[in-house]
């Protein structure tokens, strides 16, 4: 495993507890734009859950959510929350294969290396309905790189973030630009896509 996740991996475990449990609430305004697109149940994965607030909002409006993230003690953290199974899923394991309507990636993807981003994103497409939406954000940036807690962020730009979903057989990509914050304090500028599973000719 490359030292960039294995320093990665080391803040989510080590710090667990006070990440899960910080003062965070559900971003409600984007969750609402996502779930609009989306008939009442349906069935959402979500990837790199955290401490679960995300799944905690959806289940409560009635969806079908399937939380998981890629460590073991944060997805114990979200269990604990959730009252339910977390399942600890790494983004190079997913291999569901045409089974959610919907995708929430909030602040999770923006760890994958660069190298190996196109290739998280053919999974997730593969665990797609055909029209199944997506939603994820990423710090915008200009080249990899660390924060002061040690952990990688592929630092996109928009214009480098929009081919490469088009690229990889994503379709109506949006890409908005937003300012905020994070769990290092710092002013930052997200990019938050949002992007869809073409319909086959054997759906119309």
């Amino acid at each position: 495993m490359p030292p960039l996740r294995d320093e990665t991996n080391a803040f989510y475990r080590d710090n667990a507890a006070a990440y899960a449990n910080r003062e965070r609430k559900a971003p409600a305004a984007r969750l609402e734009h996502f779930l609009a697109r989306l008939t009442p149940g349906a069935r959402i994965l979500e990837l790199g859950c955290g401490g679960g607030q995300d799944s905690a909002y959806m289940l409560a409006k009635g969806y079908d959510v399937a939380p998981t993230d890629g460590s073991p003690e944060l997805a114990a953290e979200a269990e604990r929350l959730l009252g339910r199974q977390v399942d600890v899923v790494r983004f190079d394991e997913i291999a569901w294969r045409d089974v959610f309507d919907a995708v929430w990636a909030e602040a999770c993807l923006l760890h994958v290396p660069r190298a190996e981003l196109a290739g998280v994103l053919a999974r997730i497409l593969r665990a797609l309905r055909g029209g199944g939406i997506l939603h994820a954000s990423f710090k915008a940036g200009n080249g990899e790189g660390h924060d002061r807690f040690g952990r990688y962020y592929n630092y996109p730009s928009r214009d480098w973030l929009m081919p490469l979903f088009k690229r990889n057989g994503w379709a109506n990509v949006d890409i908005l630009e937003a300012d905020g914050g994070g769990y290092d304090g710092e002013p930052t500028r997200w990019l938050h896509v949002s992007a869809a599973k073409p319909i086959s000719s054997e759906q119309q």
